[in-house]
């Protein structure tokens, strides 16, 4: 989406700034004071994801929240550089230019991905906090077929504009939240259906799906030593909870905790159940 034609209405936009830091313009949302919470949005979100949250967690930590490459209002400069492994350079290159030092890397859905890759690269490595984590490759069909479909469309000419002609009403995006086993307010559905109907931020999705390679990071996993807790909730249709409890298994230094009654947007469903969570781990107890 253009900046700053687009962003009137988008929300917490009196904390938005523009960062220039190669190869792509980034849009970040920062307040609060204290430890530094980095907050990484899934594939197809956008800093929107956090709108419950984020003012949430701001009360006692700093808090900043990202758009990935190409999505909600980051401009990306390099269409190469959607993968996870160059995002994760990427995001590295920011938060040190930024002087961001993240005491805890929070991501929801691929963003979870994105912050295990992100814990290996920072020494120490900070706490990750996963939402329904995508921490599985898809089985069966969906193995070869979603992967095969993403390369196809984000190599095709006009795929993105195709999408959004097709694609993006606000029946069909409800459907897709609906699908995910989550129920969002209208506004909340406007907001997906904003994205939804940008092709900038569709065609960063779909080079995001073709470049995604999550096995070098499921293949580490057992010497990912970030302290992790994995938060998944039962009525995630999109990432079902076994995927947190396989993850968890693995991790040597993991905990998995499941919530009933939401799904996979657990954090824009329920922020005031979410954010608790966040800070026990933080502080060392047990979450429950």
């Amino acid at each position: 989406m253009r900046w700053p034609e687009d962003i009137e209405g988008w929300p917490l936009t009196e904390y938005s700034r523009r960062v220039l830091c190669r190869p792509h313009r980034w849009h970040v949302q920062e307040a609060g004071s204290g430890p530094t919470l980095v907050l990484l949005h899934g594939a197809g979100g956008a800093t929107q994801s956090w709108r419950g949250l984020f003012p949430l967690l701001a009360q006692d930590f700093r808090v900043v929240a990202i758009d990935l490459p190409g999505q909600g209002f980051t401009q990306m400069g390099g269409r190469s550089r959607c993968g996870l492994d160059a995002m994760a350079e990427d995001l590295t290159t920011l938060m040190h230019q930024e002087g961001w030092t993240p005491d805890a890397l929070i991501g929801h859905s691929a963003g979870a991905a994105l912050a295990l890759r992100l814990a290996e690269i920072w020494s120490g490595p900070p706490p990750v906090i996963g939402i329904n984590a995508a921490l599985a490759p898809f089985k069966g069909v969906a193995g070869w077929l979603f992967p095969v479909m993403a390369k196809v469309l984000a190599i095709a000419p006009f795929s993105a504009e195709l999408f959004v002609r097709t694609s993006a009403s606000p029946a069909h995006v409800r459907r897709l939240i609906e699908g995910t086993g989550s129920t969002l307010p209208p506004e909340g559905l406007e907001l997906y259906h904003r994205l939804a109907r940008d092709r900038a931020h569709v065609d960063a999705v779909l080079a995001m799906m073709a470049q995604w390679d999550l096995n070098p990071v499921l293949s580490r996993l057992p010497r990912n030593t970030a302290r992790t807790l994995l938060i998944a909730t039962e009525g995630d249709i999109a990432v079902p909870p076994r995927v947190s409890d396989q993850a968890a298994a693995r991790l040597p230094n993991a905990k998995v905790l499941r919530l009933p009654g939401l799904g996979h947007l657990a954090h824009e469903e329920a922020p005031e159940r979410i954010a608790p969570l966040i800070a026990a781990h933080l502080a060392g107890g047990s979450g429950a």
